[in-house]
């Protein structure tokens, strides 16, 4: 085990490391989605009128749809597939009657889940300028700088960065590159919240950047997987106990400052 993943789970068994990481991923408190006026007007008038497919297709367009359905996303892919499958659409709408207008409107304009606030948070932490080095979008400016300096952009333009100077191959974006003493810093970041299912995807998404080859090339180039959360919890659960097998830098956002002036 790397000596900083074994600092970030003392940090996070012996620290107050929630409160610190709240500093990195604030999570708000969750603003419900939108929805126009006129088709709130429009989803009224439908439902009065029990217009089915207008109903349907009303719902279909809003970023969610009021019930947990397995044939919702082929139908919002295929809008012609609505009127060939009467069966399907009299079952799903007859689930919507049943429900009621009034809680239709309230699951439509649910409050986005926590989880779907996350993916921006870290970066947007980095732009805060909490390293205490320059960060800047321009990868020009990045190669050219004389010192510490962080290169913030998007996950695409971060991934062609790393393909066109630093010898990734990844088809896959990246949220870090730094440049400290120079040497270049590239990584992923994630604040995993549960165990299993899509966070153990997430987890090892990080772990097939860490261990990802690099092209040779003429800089130095250091890898890690900037992680949080339950993965560093003391239980026999596998991605807690991979990190004894890892001898990859596997290091908390929190810190991640100490560990680049530390390169």
């Amino acid at each position: 085990m790397n000596i900083w993943t074994q600092k970030s789970i003392e940090l996070a068994n012996q620290r107050n490391y929630l409160d610190l990481l709240y500093k990195i991923y604030p999570m708000s408190n969750n603003l419900r989605r939108e929805m126009k006026k006129e088709d709130i007007q429009k989803l009224n008038e439908y439902y009065e009128m029990r217009d089915k497919y207008k109903l349907l297709n009303l719902l279909l367009k809003q970023e969610v749809f009021p019930i947990k359905d397995s044939y919702i996303s082929y139908l919002k892919r295929d809008k012609s597939a609505i009127n060939r499958n009467p069966a399907t659409v009299d079952r799903i709408v007859g689930i919507l009657y049943e429900m009621g207008i009034n809680k239709i409107i309230d699951r439509t304009t649910a409050p986005k889940e926590t989880n779907r606030q996350i993916g921006p948070l870290f970066k947007n932490w980095i732009d805060r300028g909490t390293i205490g080095c320059a960060v800047t979008k321009n990868e020009n400016e990045f190669l050219e700088y004389d010192g510490n300096i962080i290169f913030n952009s998007s996950d695409r333009a971060m991934q062609t960065f790393a393909k066109n100077h630093l010898g990734y191959l990844r088809e896959k974006g990246l949220d870090f590159i730094g440049k400290f003493n120079n040497t270049y810093v590239i990584g992923e970041a994630k604040f995993l919240t549960d165990f299993g299912g899509h966070q153990n995807a997430q987890y090892e998404d990080a772990m097939a950047t860490l261990d990802t080859s690099l092209l040779k090339t003429d800089k130095k180039v250091l890898k890690i997987a900037i992680l949080d959360g339950v993965l560093y919890i003391s239980s026999q659960n596998k991605m807690h106990s991979s990190l004894f097998s890892k001898d990859g830098i596997i290091i908390s956002a929190i810190l991640l400052r100490e560990f680049l002036y530390s390169v």
